[in-house]
């Protein structure tokens, strides 16, 4: 199994058991010059990332949070010159595609977390399975500085990448794990031990599914941020969501600034234990979807 825990700032407080031998190697520290720029270039993208126009969801951070997320943009900009993290190349349209569309989907993890799960929201334990350059779940972590949020990436550079942007935000609440959810859902440190997980942009439901639903405890959530219209997808995933131990909880539909069209959180509940034969081997739910 190939898994790595990505360094982190010193004043990480991560709750799960995590055992020495699950520590299998800590990703080097960033080089300085690795993805250096021109300095006019780096200067520019400041400038515009202090330009952002305010949004609704931007709007309710405080002043130290909506830093935090100048930071982020500004860094991923900057680091997407070297390496594939977005299509988006403009400050404004990443925070309409990206950083809007992950705030939104706070308020169907919250409304389904107090009714369903009879817990309070004020720290719960988050997985973003798939994060890629931290979608959306460094974005609510940023938000939500009372949650211990986990990133799960299976990229190499892109670890990189999300452990010099926790650094540079200042984040104490994130952990950064390379690894895939198929192994990471075999891990007793990691298998049903999140209080909610997430996904946006990894792939269809019938495969998040079997992702994301063996990490979440009995009682928790799986929200999966999809498009305007997931209907089909969510029939087609049924079976898959119940083999994993759970059920639809509701479909919501979600306020976005995105000129991307509307939004729609696909809430899912853990109502049993997840079978141990899931999840397959690593590609099979890519191949052989349930």
């Amino acid at each position: 199994m190939l898994m790595w825990l990505c360094r982190a700032p010193p004043n990480v407080r991560f709750q799960l058991p995590v055992p020495v031998r699950t520590l299998i190697k800590h990703l080097p520290s960033s080089k300085p010059n690795a993805f250096s720029l021109h300095r006019t270039n780096a200067k520019a993208l400041t400038t515009n990332a202090a330009r952002i126009v305010n949004s609704s969801h931007f709007e309710t951070l405080n002043s130290r949070q909506q830093e935090q997320i100048r930071l982020y943009i500004d860094a991923l900009l900057q680091w997407n010159q070297k390496m594939n993290l977005t299509a988006v190349k403009e400050v404004n349209e990443v925070m309409e595609r990206h950083i809007e569309d992950s705030l939104a989907i706070l308020a169907p993890i919250h409304k389904s977390y107090t009714s369903h799960c009879n817990a309070s929201c004020d720290s719960i334990r988050l997985l973003d399975v798939g994060t890629g350059a931290g979608l959306p779940g460094l974005v609510l972590a940023i938000a939500r500085p009372g949650w211990n949020v986990t990133l799960l990436e299976s990229m190499n550079k892109r670890c990189v990448f999300l452990e010099h942007t926790v650094s540079l935000t200042g984040l104490s609440n994130v952990q950064v794990v390379r690894g895939r959810a198929e192994n990471l859902g075999h891990n007793l440190s990691f298998r049903e031990q999140f209080d909610v997980a997430v996904a946006r942009a990894v792939a269809e439901m019938r495969i998040l599914a079997e992702y994301c639903l063996p990490l979440v405890r009995v009682g928790g959530l799986f929200v999966a941020a999809k498009g305007h219209d997931p209907q089909e997808e969510v029939r087609n995933a049924e079976r898959a969501v119940q083999l994993m131990g759970a059920s639809f909880l509701q479909t919501c539909s979600v306020e976005s600034q995105s000129p991307y069209g509307k939004r729609t959180a696909v809430v899912c509940l853990k109502d049993h234990p997840t079978p141990k034969k899931y999840p397959r081997d690593p590609g099979t739910p890519t191949k052989m979807p349930l």
